[in-house]
């Protein structure tokens, strides 16, 4: 922090109310005694300014003096610099001045007040600007411990992001080694499948937002890859509102979803439709997606909801939701998209 910055933001310090208010605390006696005991008609005024002038430039000139704190690692030589500017300017203000404009003697213009007006300007000096400067340290070490624990949570939901079911890919490279003997142009269909779904999961580890045409393609893709393994495994229906398709959301978002909707859906034995819609309302874009068999919601240790849930808090500050609804033996989940999209800067 420059000078200039170390001022301004020293002088805007002093007029929170926690410092202000002893400030004023102190500086009202002061300047009452200095009216109470002086014969000069200006005493009062000139009690005002020498309160002011201390209060305005001490802490300034010890944290302009002293930036990292007080320390003697140069040998008291800005210790004698800090003595020197609180003596000038005590002097400057109680004795040059009120000669200059002819002023009488007054309470607080006494040598022996003089040096009580200097140790305040030395000690009051430190004291606020210790203070300040505590202050703005505690407020970096807030911010950067905040941007830390924002890292460290964009890390995982970053390490989080590429999950994609493991038993669904053994399964599906087991059912693509059974095709090759028996057919194999299914078998074909199934790896290319399956090679585009992990290029857009790399893809979409990689990037900070992407078009909603392209989570919809992976889902349709993860989708067909389960239809090819079993055809009769359940009708899909999929009813997206045109214009949607440049729509950002982050990557990889609605994967879990769709996962879970074959997993505790028809993979369960809950035969039946998953149908998919993607539709605005209002400032908001919903997508829906419903399978069969009634859900208990998430299950202890799981990752999938959680993780969902956690990523539309961080990308959206809290502007997305998610809600679980089961009934009559069938499931749908609700994602609930601000259309502005997500927070700039967020990697979730």
């Amino acid at each position: 922090m420059n000078e200039g910055s170390i001022v301004r933001a020293t002088l805007k310090a002093l007029f929170v109310p926690r410092r202000l208010l002893p400030i004023i605390l102190i500086s009202v006696p002061l300047v009452a005694a200095q009216a109470r005991f002086s014969y000069e008609p200006m005493a009062a005024h000139l009690g005002i300014l020498l309160c002011a002038v201390c209060v305005a430039v001490a802490p300034v000139s010890y944290r302009v003096i002293f930036p990292e704190g007080l320390d003697f690692s140069h040998g008291g030589i800005r210790l004698l610099l800090y003595a020197t500017v609180g003596v000038g300017v005590v002097l400057s203000t109680g004795v040059v001045l009120p000669k200059l404009i002819g002023m009488g003697p007054t309470f607080l213009t006494d040598r022996y007040s003089l040096a009580i007006c200097m140790a305040l300007f030395l000690v009051g000096g430190w004291g606020l600007g210790r203070d300040i400067g505590f202050e703005e340290s505690l407020a970096r070490e807030r911010a950067r411990a905040a941007r830390l624990a924002l890292e460290a949570e964009q890390a995982q939901l970053l390490a989080l992001r590429s999950h994609l079911d493991p038993h669904f890919l053994f399964n599906t490279l087991n059912a693509i080694a059974e095709w090759c003997q028996t057919d194999g142009a299914v078998a074909e269909a199934a790896v290319l499948r399956l090679s585009s779904m992990l290029r857009s999961v790399l893809a979409g580890v990689r990037a900070a937002t992407w078009p909603l045409e392209r989570e919809l393609e992976l889902v349709r893709t993860l989708f067909e890859l389960h239809l090819l393994r079993d055809p009769d495994l359940f009708h899909l229906s999929v009813q997206v509102e045109p214009g949607l398709e440049s729509f950002p959301v982050p990557p990889l978002v609605l994967l879990p979803l769709a996962e879970n909707a074959v997993k505790h859906g028809p993979a369960a034995g809950h035969r039946g439709s998953i149908s998919l819609s993607v539709q605005t309302r209002g400032d908001t874009l919903l997508f829906s997606l419903e399978n069969p068999g009634a859900s208990k919601g998430p299950r202890e240790g799981s990752s999938g909801l959680p993780t969902v849930e956690r990523r539309l808090a961080l990308a959206y500050a809290g502007g997305a939701s998610l809600a679980l609804d089961s009934q009559e033996a069938r499931t749908r989940v609700t994602v609930t998209l601000p259309r502005c999209g997500p927070v700039p800067g967020i990697v979730t």
